[in-house]
This record gives C-alpha cells, sequence and structure tokens, in this order.
C-alpha cells in the first residue's frame, strides 16, 4: 500500500465526481484498476472546513505485494491532481450574476447555495438568494428556509390568512437579514416524508417538523421546524408542491441535491453566497492545517 498527500484542497464545488475535472481524476484511478496486479485504489477529495493538519486532498493504492508498483500509482494520481490544481478552485457565481443566468432559461433552473449548505453543518436560515429573489419579484421561484419561531406564528394564523414575517436570518449576519414581507399562509404539513430511490447518503425517512407554505410576490417559502438536507424533492412534494411549475428552484447545498432536483432541473448553477459554508475557503481563518497549501498560499511548490 502507499498513499499521496499533495498540498492542496479542492473547493467543494469542485468534488463533483459527474463533471471535469474531477471526474477525469476518478476515470483515471479506474483505469488504473485495469491492472491485475492493482488490488484497489482511492481518491480522497478532503473536507476543506475542517480545521486540523489532516485536512487536504490525497490518494491511495493497494498492490499484490508490489509496493514499488502503489507508489508509483500514487504519484501519477496525485501529481495530475496536483497539475490540475487551478482548475480545482471554483470561480462560482454572485447571488445577482446567478439569478441574471438562471432567469434566461426557459426550463427550471436549481440555483445551490454554497454559503447555507445543510449537509455542511450550515443554519439553512441563509436569506441572501430568498431576499434577492424576492427584491427582484422573481415570479414562481421557492426557497426552504429553517425557522421554527415563524412557523408557530404561521400556524397560529391558519391557511388562508396574511401576516407580516420576519423569516431566515437568525443565526448571524453572514447569513442575511430576515427576510421581511406580508406573506400568505398556503397550508400546514407535518414536515414528514418518505424517499423511495437511492438519493445522497441513502436518506430515506425525513421529519422537517411542522411546516408551513407562505407565498408572497411570486416567491413561495416553505418555512421548516427543523433544518432539513435538501436530499429528496419530497421536501417540497410533501407539502403538495409540484417542483416542475416552479421557474427558479434554491437547494441549500453544493453537489449532493443534484441526484434529487435532476429530475426537474435540467440546470444547476453554483451561488457564491455568504456563510458558514461558504464556497471560497480561503475566506476563513485556519489554525492547525497544513503549510503551505494551495490555494491558501498561491505560491505552493510540491513534485510528488
Amino acid at each position: 500500500m502507499a498513499a499521496e498527500f499533495p498540498p492542496q484542497v479542492i473547493s467543494i464545488e469542485c468534488q463533483c465526481t459527474q463533471e471535469s475535472p474531477c471526474r477525469d481524476l476518478f476515470e483515471m484511478a479506474d483505469r488504473m484498476l485495469e491492472q491485475p496486479e492493482v488490488l484497489t485504489n482511492s481518491i480522497l477529495l478532503g473536507f476543506p472546513y475542517a480545521d486540523v493538519p489532516e485536512m487536504g486532498s490525497s490518494v491511495i493504492a493497494v498492490t499484490d505485494d508490489d509496493p514499488a508498483l502503489a507508489r508509483e500509482l500514487c504519484q501519477r494520481l496525485a501529481g495530475q491532481m496536483w497539475r490540475q490544481r487551478k482548475h480545482l478552485v471554483g470561480q462560482p457565481l454572485d447571488v445577482q450574476a446567478s439569478i441574471d443566468l438562471a432567469l434566461q432559461s426557459e426550463s427550471p433552473v436549481c440555483l445551490l447555495d454554497m454559503g447555507d449548505n445543510v449537509g455542511g453543518g450550515s443554519p439553512a436560515d441563509g436569506t441572501w438568494i430568498a431576499q434577492a429573489l424576492f427584491e427582484r419579484g422573481v415570479e414562481n421561484s421557492i426557497v426552504v428556509l429553517n425557522d421554527p419561531d415563524c412557523v408557530q406564528r404561521a400556524a397560529a394564523a391558519g391557511p388562508g390568512n396574511t401576516l407580516t414575517l420576519q423569516i431566515g436570518g437568525r443565526s448571524g449576519p453572514e447569513n442575511g437579514a430576515p427576510l421581511e414581507a406580508s406573506f400568505t399562509v398556503k397550508s400546514l404539513h407535518d414536515g414528514k416524508f418518505v424517499e423511495s430511490q437511492a438519493m445522497h447518503g441513502g436518506y430515506s425517512s425525513f421529519d422537517q417538523g411542522l411546516t408551513v407554505v407562505l407565498t408572497t410576490a411570486g416567491l413561495t417559502v416553505v418555512v421548516t421546524s427543523r433544518r432539513m438536507v435538501p436530499f429528496s424533492l419530497g421536501q417540497l412534494t410533501s407539502c403538495d408542491l409540484d417542483p416542475g411549475s416552479f421557474r427558479v428552484l434554491v437547494a441549500k447545498g453544493v453537489n449532493a441535491p443534484i441526484a434529487a432536483y435532476q429530475s426537474v432541473c435540467p440546470t444547476f448553477i453554483r451561488v457564491n453566497t455568504d456563510g458558514c459554508t461558504c464556497a471560497d475557503a480561503t475566506r476563513f481563518e485556519f489554525h492547525d492545517r497544513r503549510r503551505p497549501m494551495y490555494p491558501f498560499e498561491s505560491d505552493t511548490d510540491w513534485n510528488p
């Protein structure tokens, strides 16, 4: 067995194995497995928000009693990863540019809210995209926000009634200000649903707590009592909503929501929102990571 640890971080939005250059690396690894002496190999993309010395990307190869071959394969794979390092750092769009691009599409578009990536540990109450959609009056748009207090107020008002609410943005200024508007309560739901298909992480049973569907100025806001990963369209269909009827759908994730939303949205746009899971890891302060490391230190030099 052998391993290589190139001093680099792969941006979270570049870790989708369905898209190049990440896909190319995995195809290269698969070709190596065609050699009978190679038992297995792995590409460990790494979690770019972990402030530990082990943070970063690495590769492993296991051979049938041939350590020299294992080292060679690791060096080749890690070397290719390193040569692609500039392409493994994302260049995402800001909120307004993302909406501009989405509105050019004739089919539904999913905006991936990377700064509020629930699967990465975010609070699910980031309002940057919701606020922009509301202010621009984008018709047939939908977003899910976590705000148990607003759920209780809307539930008390009841379906068909209108009330002024400040939704989301409660976890800190980096997640945006609360979305304030006059909302009509469309419906109430228990927030429980089951996903029957194979989706990200293998989750099947979900419970986001009491959930309300609110509408205002073309924007539909699904407000949950519990933060919930967007791994299933059941998050919407369990609320009697048809995902395909919306023009712009916001999913709070980076790569994980794609499996759920691709049946409805041919186009995905990763949005560079602020938040605790902001896609640009260089904006965070690290204390325990390795140094030097690309892209934090852009002049980092390394040879496998």
